[in-house]
């Protein structure tokens, strides 16, 4: 589990599993990945709808300092992937992953 000490080096790995991953799975330039806090059971639902699917565990009262992190990182590197996140999600206290995924890639 992500904890502060840990944050920044997590979410440079974080970012890198993202760009790794676009690129084995083919992303055209129009896509590009959406990034969310869920809890357990919302962590389940977008796996169970989208693939793929990177998630990462986070200590809930770091959230939201590892999304603007992670935000940061695909700026520096302006790597193309684009991301939204609903801002009140974040202050949802049973939140505890970051979730990645594609919205146009549902599981048929």
């Amino acid at each position: 589990m992500i904890n502060k000490k840990t944050a920044p080096q997590q979410a440079k790995v974080y970012v890198y599993e993202l760009g790794n991953c676009a690129k084995e799975f083919g992303f055209k330039a129009d896509e590009g990945w959406e990034l969310s806090a869920a809890s357990d059971a919302e962590k389940m639902a977008i796996e169970k709808r989208y693939h793929p699917v990177i998630s990462v565990k986070v200590l809930p009262e770091i959230l939201s300092e590892f999304f603007d992190l992670v935000n940061d990182t695909l700026m520096q590197l302006k790597s193309g992937i684009t991301n939204t996140i609903n801002p009140g999600s974040l202050l949802v206290r049973e939140s505890q992953y970051l979730v990645a995924y594609n919205p146009k890639r549902l599981i048929r």
